[in-house]
């Protein structure tokens, strides 16, 4: 099956098998919003699914090992000095170097600071952001890799019009995908609820090819 077939469009599939049609060193972005519910587990509220977090707590949930095999999928479709764009909260956020780690030719390099503008849920402090780590195959270039230079570290974007409780801002990861990417290149998302990547690659003329295990249209 060629994955031409299913470009630009919201296809209901298991990311796992998107990636393994993807040809090896033939992509230069990657996505990838791994749906664990780290959040709800770390906080315990003790009703999460019932009055807290309905609607995160529905979605199929990834374990560490799934996610381990989704990146070393990912490692294998990217390009040399591809990108992958990796969303993470903060109870996440010091556990993925670990998950790095594991992996011989990807490395992080830099993290955005998503500041939602929108105060969520917490203890002691409350949740605000999240945070996207950048991590870029060998060999390791900065320059002749990445167009923009006027991306902050902290970036403000509110959702308006949420459709799906992993919403992601479209306008940075538009700007992501203009300075890592020239026009019909490939962005691929396999884990793309609510299909912002489609969103943004429709903006700046990139083909999309993703799908989400739940949502789009019955491919399978």
């Amino acid at each position: 099956m060629s994955y031409k077939a299913i470009m630009n469009k919201k296809n209901k599939m298991n990311g796992l098998k998107l990636l393994k049609l993807i040809d090896k060193e033939s992509i230069k972005v990657v996505f990838f919003d791994p749906q664990y519910r780290g959040v709800l587990d770390k906080l315990s509220y003790g009703n999460e699914g019932k009055s807290r977090g309905r609607e995160r707590s529905e979605l199929p949930q990834m374990t560490k090992e799934i996610i381990l095999t989704f990146i070393n999928q990912i490692e294998k479709i990217l390009k040399p000095n591809g990108y992958l764009f990796l969303w993470v909260d903060k109870f996440h956020l010091f556990e993925c170097k670990d998950w790095i780690g594991n992996f011989k030719s990807i490395e992080i390099v830099d993290m955005i600071t998503w500041d939602k503008q929108k105060i969520g849920m917490g203890y002691r402090s409350r949740r605000r952001c999240e945070y996207l780590i950048i991590i870029q195959k060998s060999p390791r270039k900065a320059k002749t890799t990445w167009n923009i230079h006027n991306i902050p570290d902290v970036w403000g974007e509110k959702i308006n019009n949420k459709i799906h409780t992993h919403s992601k801002p479209v306008e940075l990861q538009k700007q992501l995908i203009l300075a890592t990417t020239q026009e019909e290149d490939i962005v691929v998302d396999p884990a793309s609820g609510g299909y912002s990547v489609l969103r943004a690659c429709e903006e700046t003329n990139r083909k999309f090819l993703g799908c989400d295990l739940k949502f789009g249209d019955l491919y399978e």
